[in-house]
């Protein structure tokens, strides 16, 4: 699958874009996963915080936000891991975790990564070198557990 990946900080984010990527955000936390919580929290537009977007033919297919170091305990921290409905079961999860790290590399070289994993996903990290610290918890009724990856 041909995907166009575009990294951008939150103020080079088009009204569209943005659009975009709270409606897949909707469409998936909230609506499909069933986890009614504030998604727009405050985190998307401040400090450094980059979005990745993955396009195909114009539509949003793949997103996740990476948070500013310098807030977050000197960890980026991955997080809002979409791969939308449509386009699941092609590899493009493994698509945008290899473009999310060669992103980090370019903009926070040599910085650790935190994510929070849904608890069936640990393997799957784990096959990018990311290890789990502490214990499993629950976050909105899923299991998850933190995952960290030495930059």
């Amino acid at each position: 699958m041909t995907i166009d990946w575009v990294c951008k900080h939150h103020t080079q984010l088009g009204k569209e874009q943005l659009y975009a990527i709270l409606r897949l955000r909707q469409e998936v936390f909230v609506i499909e996963q069933k986890c009614l919580y504030q998604d727009i929290d405050d985190q998307d537009l401040v400090g450094d915080t980059h979005h990745l977007t993955g396009w195909k033919d114009q539509q949003l297919v793949a997103y996740l936000r990476l948070l500013d170091p310098t807030s977050h305990n000197g960890d980026v921290v991955i997080g809002r891991v979409i791969v939308a409905p449509v386009a699941r079961g092609t590899g493009l999860g493994h698509q945008m975790m290899e473009e999310t790290l060669r992103q980090i590399d370019v903009i926070w070289p040599e910085t650790p990564i935190f994510l929070s994993a849904q608890a069936h996903l640990q393997g799957y990290y784990a096959g990018y070198g990311f290890v789990a610290v502490g214990e499993e918890y629950l976050e909105d009724g899923i299991a998850h557990i933190g995952m960290r990856r030495q930059g």
